[in-house]
C-alpha cells in the first residue's frame, strides 16, 4: 500500500510540475521520505527527476540560453559536493527536520513577496553555490536556483528550458554515485518502474492545465502544500 500511495504522490507531483515547471521533486520528497525511506525516496525521486527533465530539455531546446547552463552547471556541482558530504555526516532525522524548516521558509517567501529583488552578482553566485549544496542533500535545489534564474535568464520559457540540462547533468551525477554505491537494486529499479507511465501521465495533464487555468493560482496552491510537507516533517 505504501508503494502505491507513493507512486500516487508522485504523479500528483508531476503534474503540478507540468504546471508550474518548478516544485516537483520538492513537492514529492517529503512524503517519499516518510513512506519508502530517505535513501530511497532519493534515488527513485533522482531517476524520475532525469526522466522529467529530459523530456522538458528536448521538447525546449531552442529556447535553452547553453551559456548559463553551462555555468550553472559547475556551480551547482561545487555545491552540491559539500551538500553530499553533509549528507553522510549528519543524523537522518536532524536533516529531516532542517529539510522542513527549509521548505517552510521557502513556500512562505513564494507565498508573500511582492516583486522579484534585485541581488549583486555575487549574491547571486552564492545563492547558486547554497541550491547546490541543498540539491546534494536533498535533491530540492531548484527552489533556490529559481532566484537566481528570474534574476538573470528573466523568461520563463529560457528559465524552464535552460535548468533542465542542469538538473539532466547533476542528477545523472548523483544516479552515476548511487549505481557504484551499489544502492539502485532491484527493487528500487521496480518502483521507480512503476512511476514511469505515470510520470508521463502527469506531465501531459500538467501541460493541459497549463494552457487552461491561471498559472498563478497553483503556484499559490504549490506553496500552501509545500507548507503542509515541511510540517508533516517536523512532527
Amino acid at each position: 500500500m505504501a508503494e502505491w500511495i507513493f507512486v500516487l504522490i508522485v504523479f500528483l507531483a508531476n503534474v503540478v510540475e507540468g504546471i508550474t515547471g518548478f516544485a516537483g521533486t520538492m513537492l514529492a520528497m517529503p512524503a517519499a521520505m516518510l513512506l519508502i525511506g530517505v535513501d530511497e525516496a532519493k534515488i527513485i525521486l533522482n531517476m524520475v527527476a532525469i526522466l522529467v527533465s529530459m523530456n522538458i530539455a528536448i521538447r525546449n531546446y531552442r529556447d535553452m540560453d547553453k551559456k548559463q547552463a553551462a555555468k550553472l552547471i559547475f556551480l551547482m556541482i561545487l555545491g552540491m559536493a559539500a551538500g553530499l558530504r553533509l549528507y553522510e555526516m549528519m543524523p537522518a532525522r536532524l536533516l529531516m527536520s532542517a529539510y522542513g524548516v527549509l521548505i517552510i521558509l521557502v513556500a512562505l517567501r513564494g507565498l508573500f513577496k511582492k516583486k522579484e529583488r534585485e541581488f549583486h552578482k555575487g549574491v547571486l553566485i552564492c545563492v547558486v553555490l547554497l541550491a547546490g549544496l541543498i540539491h546534494g542533500m536533498f535533491l530540492s535545489g531548484g527552489s533556490l536556483l529559481v532566484i537566481y534564474a528570474v534574476a538573470v535568464l528573466k523568461d520563463k520559457s529560457v528559465i524552464r528550458a535552460t535548468l533542465a540540462p542542469v538538473w539532466i547533468v547533476l542528477n545523472g551525477i548523483m544516479l552515476v554515485r548511487h549505481v557504484i554505491e551499489g544502492s539502485v537494486d532491484a527493487g528500487i529499479l521496480r518502483l521507480t518502474g512503476m512511476c514511469v507511465a505515470p510520470v508521463v501521465l502527469a506531465l501531459i495533464l500538467g501541460q493541459m492545465l497549463h494552457q487552461r487555468i491561471k498559472q498563478e493560482f497553483f503556484v499559490k496552491l504549490t506553496y500552501i502544500l509545500l507548507i503542509v510537507s515541511g510540517c508533516i516533517l517536523l512532527v
